[in-house]
């Protein structure tokens, strides 16, 4: 039996034995809940039990079925995000937009999942146009620095995917009981298909420091349970000298960081800025879905409309300034 690395603890001998059982239960990567009503907005949860022959997971790769369509994956602190984007194979309504292309294929890279441990990475998305009792393949590559493993075999009509020796992880789909009141835009984190949609700033009072105007303070309503919330607002620099916004803080999350998106090649590519955003002076910046925004981690309570969201923004020149985002709905309104 492998040795688990305590990191200078010792695990209870039951917390040994669970996690003995779950690698020997799941051995390859597999969804967390493998159904899915007909045209209702998941929150598709892959599971990743282990490396690959010991060595750390360093980018998990996943291709979306036809039918599983406007995805969203949820960023990992520690990781780099790429969506693909390409076209579908029909046409598909959008809130009465008839949408023809969208993501395809998600990338979270250049990260250490250690073969020790298991780690979730979820994918929020709409069933839609399958028929109850199809099941929808999504291939996985799981590359651990040079070593590539592929979780792509897919059964025949009829076959029995228990004997495939690396299956892709399968969502079956089920009758659903309400078709059209799903949620959709549950993460609040716009990834795809989104990025030129102008989000309504909410009513409130400008906050001003030194120089500097902020002002349109929101966020999105969230899932419950979901970890992940975005944030925004803008912020005007009327001086004649620079600065920079170097972090932020809230006391409804475990961390808060600054990211930027940006889409090239049809590739949307999402990164986290260490070193916060530059506010030139006589210059507008403008956190927005699809470009820069505050990324929410270890969210404790999710989101809801109506509520708001306290943050504390760290200027290098003008200092500390508190702000509250109101919070709207999923789609920014």
């Amino acid at each position: 039996m492998k040795t688990i690395k305590t990191f200078g603890k010792t695990f209870g001998l039951a917390a040994v034995l669970s996690a003995t059982a779950f690698a020997g239960a799941e051995a390859h990567v597999t969804f967390l809940d493998r159904e899915a009503k007909q045209d209702s907005t998941i929150l598709a949860t892959l599971q990743v039990p282990h490396g690959c022959d010991g060595k750390a997971t360093t980018e998990v790769r996943v291709k979306l079925p036809e039918g599983f369509v406007f995805a969203k994956p949820q960023p990992k602190a520690g990781w780099e995000l790429e969506v693909i984007k390409g076209d579908y194979q029909k046409t598909y309504d959008n809130h009465g937009d008839k949408v023809k292309t969208g993501a395809i294929e998600v990338r979270w890279k250049n990260g250490n999942l250690s073969d020790d441990f298991y780690d979730t990475f979820v994918i929020q998305g709409k069933v839609s146009g399958v028929e109850a009792g199809t099941s929808l393949a999504f291939p996985v590559t799981q590359m651990c620095g040079d070593t590539v493993t592929a979780w792509d075999q897919v059964a025949k009509e009829g076959g029995d995917a228990h004997g495939l020796k690396s299956p892709a992880p399968l969502l079956k789909v089920v009758a659903g009981e309400d078709h059209g009141h799903d949620h959709d835009d549950m993460t609040g984190m716009d990834m795809s298909g989104m990025a030129g949609m102008a989000a309504a700033a909410p009513a409130g009072e400008t906050v001003k420091a030194g120089d500097l105007e902020i002002s349109g303070g929101f966020a999105k309503a969230m899932l419950p349970g979901q970890p992940v919330g975005g944030g925004f607002f803008t912020v005007k620099n009327n001086g004649k000298t620079d600065d920079r916004l170097l972090s932020v803080t809230s006391p409804v999350s475990g961390e808060v960081q600054i990211h930027e998106m940006e889409t090239k090649d049809n590739v949307m590519r999402m990164r986290q800025l260490k070193d916060g955003i530059a506010i030139a002076a006589g210059e507008t910046v403008k956190l927005e879905p699809g470009n820069l925004h505050l990324m929410f981690q270890k969210v404790k309570t999710p989101f809801k409309q109506g509520d708001t969201v306290p943050v504390t923004l760290t200027f290098e020149r003008a200092g500390k300034v508190d702000l509250v985002l109101q919070v709207l709905s999923a789609q920014g309104k």
